[in-house]
């Protein structure tokens, strides 16, 4: 049974940092892409960034790039979301997801398996 688990959520204030980390385990994950999305209250969850296993090949939403960078230890089986100079907009539950969809899918319904999320709170 693949298992997620996030950590590294909390309260920050604008212009602060944070990492999240995501710990998988369950499976072999080398032909698996890892994904992060996030949730704000009353908004639907978006895509944040991904990375293949394998490759190492990453994608990040246009919103985060710049700011957010996406990394994997395979010797962990962690993958992480570096956050800088965060903003208020960036508040919302983060969730980590995986699956065997090839590429770098930024649509929730191509991940299979979700981690519970982290509580991302940006105050101004």
């Amino acid at each position: 049974q693949v298992q997620l688990v996030e950590s590294g959520g909390g309260l920050v204030q604008a212009g602060g940092s944070l990492r999240l980390s995501c710990v998988a385990s369950g499976r072999t994950f080398s032909l698996y892409v890892m994904g992060w999305f996030r949730q704000a209250p009353g908004k639907e969850r978006e895509f944040v960034a991904a990375i293949r296993w394998s490759t190492s090949s990453t994608l990040l939403a246009d919103s985060v790039k710049g700011r957010f960078t996406i990394s994997r230890d395979n010797a962990k089986n962690t993958v992480y979301l570096q956050m800088n100079n965060l903003k208020p907009e960036d508040t919302g539950v983060y969730y980590c997801a995986t699956g065997l969809t090839l590429g770098l899918p930024t649509m929730a319904n191509q991940y299979e398996y979700w981690g519970q999320g982290t509580q991302v709170t940006v105050s101004s």
